[in-house]
């Protein structure tokens, strides 16, 4: 048994069912010798994602693996995992790797020192009896604390050796911690004295598995719920107490509320400041939970932090509020009620602004319109949406309604155009029975498209929504002589021709009265197990749902 063998055995201990890879790696062929399914895609990146997604939908109960060959191949990833190392997404890199003895020889490619900045863990199989400890040092690290991609690097000389320690691999348990009660009482303390508390919500609600007791929390005390990018899905939007996900486009009632807010309890959130989403407010007490003391008092000043799982928090939080604040339940009651009948006002208002557009007849069809249509016309409870970089996710975040666990996959502290379709490859490996689609410009479609043949030909049938608009969205302001000289911007192709030829049904949309029918189709061809693409034929749209005078309350 030689090291790729031990790897590929370690990985079915660790229930490991199938391996993103591109295009070469020995690994590939140990692991099929296990049982474990390799999935071919048609670039390092696609794989990347796809793993990402499939560990975001698991919420990292189970995680991703992605294998490629050294050089080239490591070099072409490097954007993926920056992307989900931005994301805090738990995924296993295992790459193929030169002889050690030749890392220090340029032009070399030596993936673990390149990758230290933009993964959670690098190393290198430097001998052949390191290979089943470095193994369990990367499983603790994909199952404890903040997530992230690990990366194990195999070098070619220790790989190749027999390997006879493999007996000693046991597997790695997820460990977690919690504040004391004192901490607790101070921070449950100051939501229930201030004027207008409100809680933010991020991923990390997801992977602790928590959104019952997110729920519960905010019931009891009346607290409205923000939702991070990433931890759109973490709190059901049709909930009174929801006020929408913060991209840095987002409800009116997100606005607002940011404004009005004088406490903000963060769970679950690294509070990162992000061109991709909206600062907090100056003048704002913080309560600051999340499983990584190095995120508080990061980017902003925290009045009280938190380090430990978003579950137990959450739940000694609710214990706490039950026997120390019970001669207060009917004040929270109250002032719950006040709360939801303003929520309801803001968002009623804001539908309203936005009607003419979200059920416009214009032709060439309005993107709003467009996503009305796909937020109307889905089981959202079984269906999992996500979107691409740029104006689509601008454009869909606010209005998209995320119900249950997953139900959204919002990413974008880095945003990689092309993410969406990889994505869903990975979503539908992780819930093969819901519907998935990803939601892309016609730029964003250059950079993936091809892993539409991928989701065909590995049996994941999945919707592509692409906005055929001619150009890049939001671009035009910044190159007026080289759009009027050269056309810069401009872009062409029928993408429903393209599905078509790589396998998938391509339904072209040429006007309003045909989205309906389109996204109902897409559905029953998933279910048929035949990809779909939506060739949408949109004008472009700048107007967003930014409301950033309200942050000044």
């Amino acid at each position: 048994m030689n090291g790729y063998n031990a790897i590929a055995k370690i990985l079915k201990k660790e229930n490991v069912e199938w391996m993103a890879c591109f295009p070469s790696n020995p690994l590939i062929e140990a692991v099929s010798e296990e049982g474990i399914r390799p999935i071919m895609f048609r670039q390092e990146r696609g794989g990347i994602m796809a793993a990402d997604g499939y560990s975001r939908v698991k919420s990292g109960k189970s995680f991703g693996v992605f294998a490629c060959q050294g050089g080239p191949g490591a070099e072409n990833a490097y954007g993926a995992i920056a992307q989900a190392w931005a994301d805090s997404v738990p995924l296993l890199f295992i790459p193929d790797g030169v002889s050690l003895m030749e890392t220090d020889v340029k032009p070399a490619f030596w993936a673990s020192r390149n990758y230290e900045r933009i993964t959670k863990w690098a190393e290198s199989i430097n001998s052949p009896e390191r290979i089943v400890p470095l193994m369990r040092r990367a499983m603790h690290s994909l199952k404890n604390g903040r997530p992230g991609p690990v990366l194990l690097e195999m070098h070619r000389d220790s790989m190749t050796q027999e390997i006879d320690n493999l007996d000693t691999y046991s597997i790695p348990e997820e460990s977690k911690v919690s504040p004391s009660d004192e901490d607790i009482f101070e921070a449950v303390g100051q939501l229930v004295n201030a004027k207008n508390p409100i809680i933010w919500a991020g991923q990390g609600v997801l992977y602790a598995n928590a959104t019952e007791e997110l729920k519960e929390l905010s019931d009891i005390l009346g607290l409205p719920v923000v939702t991070t990018m990433p931890g759109k899905s973490s709190f059901d939007e049709r909930n009174p107490l929801s006020l929408g996900s913060a991209n840095r486009t987002a409800p009116k009632s997100v606005w607002k509320w940011l404004g009005i807010s004088d406490t903000i309890f963060a769970i679950g959130s690294s509070l990162t400041k992000t061109n991709y989403g909206i600062t907090i407010p100056d003048g704002k007490k913080i309560i600051h939970s999340t499983n990584n003391y190095e995120d508080i008092n990061k980017d902003y000043s925290v009045e009280i932090g938190l380090v430990g799982d978003s579950k137990i928090i959450l739940q000694k939080m609710i214990e706490c509020v039950k026997s120390e604040f019970t001669t207060d339940q009917e004040v929270f009651q109250k002032s719950k009620m006040k709360t939801i009948d303003q929520i309801k006002s803001t968002k009623k208002e804001w539908l309203e602004e936005w009607s003419t557009l979200l059920n416009s007849d214009m032709n060439p069809i309005n993107p709003y319109r467009l996503i009305n249509e796909i937020n109307k016309n889905i089981d959202h409870e079984n269906s999992i949406i996500t979107h691409d970089a740029g104006h689509p996710r601008d454009q869909i975040m606010p209005f998209l309604t995320s119900t249950v666990p997953a139900s959204y996959l919002g990413w974008g502290k880095s945003t990689h155009l092309g993410y969406g379709i990889p994505l869903m490859i990975g979503a539908k490996m992780a819930e093969p029975n819901k519907f998935c689609l990803n939601f892309m410009g016609d730029g964003a479609f250059g950079m993936s498209g091809l892993d539409i043949e991928t989701s065909v030909r590995s049996g994941n049938p999945i919707t592509t929504v692409v906005m055929n608009n001619g150009t890049m969205g939001g671009y035009p302001a910044r190159y007026p002589q080289s759009i009027e000289k050269f056309d810069t911007i401009k872009m062409t192709g029928n993408y429903a021709t393209l599905a078509e030829g790589m396998g998938a049904e391509g339904i072209e949309v040429n006007n309003p009265e045909e989205l309906k029918g389109a996204i109902i189709k897409a559905q029953q061809l998933n279910s048929e197990g035949t990809s779909a693409l939506l060739d949408v034929k949109t004008q472009p749209e700048l107007k967003m749902s930014t409301y950033e005078e309200l942050l000044q309350n």
